[in-house]
């Protein structure tokens, strides 16, 4: 049987200035759910921004998916800092995702795979790189950091397929030359963050 995954929550967002210290920067990493289904085109999710293209945007990085699972780490990151007053949940799409995902992880999608949904179809492109903007909106300065660590980065999509996306479908994982994982892309990238 094919791996599956299922989407939680669909999330866009619009640019906005964030205030880091004495710059004000633009930025769309603020996602929030909203109702499907959404419109997916060659360049994302209708509706939906991206600040920086040299990190989010363009046909190799069009859609951004992230394991609802690594949510619990980052809220237990946040708490042991004194970041999250009211330990309260990080809603989805707080990670700047577009698609918060369950059933499948960095390891177990390659780039190159494909995901096929009822209405799309999605192809798995690179690993999520940490920025400042990041470390910003976690709270913490070693957010980037404690990514590179625990290596719970999400991936970035291309748009094969264009059509729609709801919360509540699944996708089929249709492998592709299965060469490198987004959890080897990733620790490749960013080991000397680990150290």
């Amino acid at each position: 049987m094919a791996p599956t995954l299922q989407v939680h929550s669909v999330n866009v967002g619009t640019a906005q200035h964030l205030r880091i210290g004495e710059r004000k920067i633009l930025t769309a990493i603020g996602k929030s759910s909203t109702p499907g289904p959404v419109a997916v085109g060659r360049l994302g999710l209708a509706g939906d921004e991206q600040a920086d293209l040299s990190v989010h945007g363009g046909l190799d990085k069009a859609v951004y998916a992230y394991p609802a699972v690594h949510y619990d780490f980052w809220q237990t990151q946040r708490r042991e800092r004194g970041v999250s007053l009211f330990d309260e949940p990080l809603p989805p799409g707080f990670l700047g995702e577009n698609l918060t995902v369950e059933g499948l992880l960095e390891q177990d999608v390659y780039v190159g795979d494909r995901l096929h949904f009822p209405d799309c179809v999605l192809r798995v492109t690179a690993p999520r790189e940490p920025c400042y903007k990041f470390n910003a909106v976690m709270g913490f300065a070693q957010a980037g950091r404690a990514m590179a660590i625990a290596g719970c980065c999400g991936w970035y999509l291309a748009v094969e397929q264009q059509g729609s996306i709801a919360a509540g479908q699944t996708a089929t994982l249709v492998p592709g030359q299965r060469g490198l994982s987004i959890a080897q892309a990733f620790s490749g990238k960013f080991a000397k963050h680990a150290r």
